[in-house]
């Protein structure tokens, strides 16, 4: 496949983007603006935010997130304080979450804590976009938002989801959305549970670096080949894939009035 272009590009989203991991996080933050892609460039720790908030802050397209990653809980958990006096700061929230998956089992108990703390902050602080890794833990991840983010008080899209059809079901009526990649596309069980997602509550994302394109780490304008894969999965154009993420994404931002994603 042929690297994407402007002409493809542009007006896409990525939800999910650890920009401040690429080799060069300037550059990244700047490739993602020139390619016209909004970008929602997550951060692990607390301490990562200021000069993500900083980089964001001079683009269109690129907006930081305010994070405190479930694997990285057993070690920074200490930095929720700092995490608590830069919310105010931004909208968006992550990543942040539950990991149950055999290496971070083990803090499971602090995790829920931590992800608890967080949820009750954005509902104090109302109307902010939250960003959930949910990996083995889906179930208790709904659990916490249903218990500690109503839905008039914050919004939340389920980043990487792998739950099940059933448990899909139970966070749109949460009112979640699902940030989709490739990856997930790639594995048959999981693209089934993607099949049955309404179009209304999909978003794409890359999880770059973390993801592969070809052989090199993924960048925001490979959303692209997210947009065509979804369009085959439905049946429909990749530009009428495109328009409705476009048009989710202003449904999902509708109070935020510096953000207005690129018309089709």
């Amino acid at each position: 496949m042929s690297e994407p272009n402007m002409l493809t590009t542009a007006g896409l989203v990525d939800f999910h983007c650890h920009l401040d991991l690429y080799p060069d996080h300037q550059a990244a933050v700047q490739e993602s603006e020139d390619a016209g892609v909004f970008t929602l460039a997550v951060t692990t720790t607390p301490r990562a935010w200021p000069r993500n908030h900083e980089l964001a802050q001079r683009t269109r397209h690129v907006r930081a997130a305010l994070g405190l990653h479930p694997q990285l809980v057993a070690e920074r958990a200490d930095e929720l304080d700092l995490w608590d006096r830069h919310l105010p700061e931004t909208r968006y929230v992550g990543e942040v979450g539950l990991d149950a998956g055999p290496r971070f089992y083990k803090s499971i108990d602090l995790q829920k804590r931590v992800f608890q703390h967080v949820l009750q902050r954005c509902a104090e602080a109302g109307d902010k976009v939250v960003t959930v890794h949910s990996i083995r833990a889906a179930r208790i991840v709904l659990d916490h938002i249903e218990s500690y983010l109503p839905p008039a008080r914050g919004k939340v899209v389920l980043h990487w989801f792998t739950g099940t059809k059933a448990e899909a079901t139970r966070a749109l009526e949460l009112g979640c959305y699902f940030s989709i990649n490739a990856a997930m596309l790639d594995n048959q069980r999981h693209s089934a549970m993607v099949a049955a997602i309404p179009f209304e509550r999909l978003l794409t994302e890359t999880d770059g670096p973390f993801t592969k394109t070809g052989t090199r780490p993924s960048k925001p304008a490979d959303v692209a080949a997210v947009i065509e894969r979804l369009g085959s999965l439905h049946n429909v154009s990749a530009a009428t894939v495109a328009a409705i993420v476009r048009s989710n994404l202003r449904s999902l931002l509708e109070h935020d009035a510096q953000v207005s994603p690129r018309d089709q």
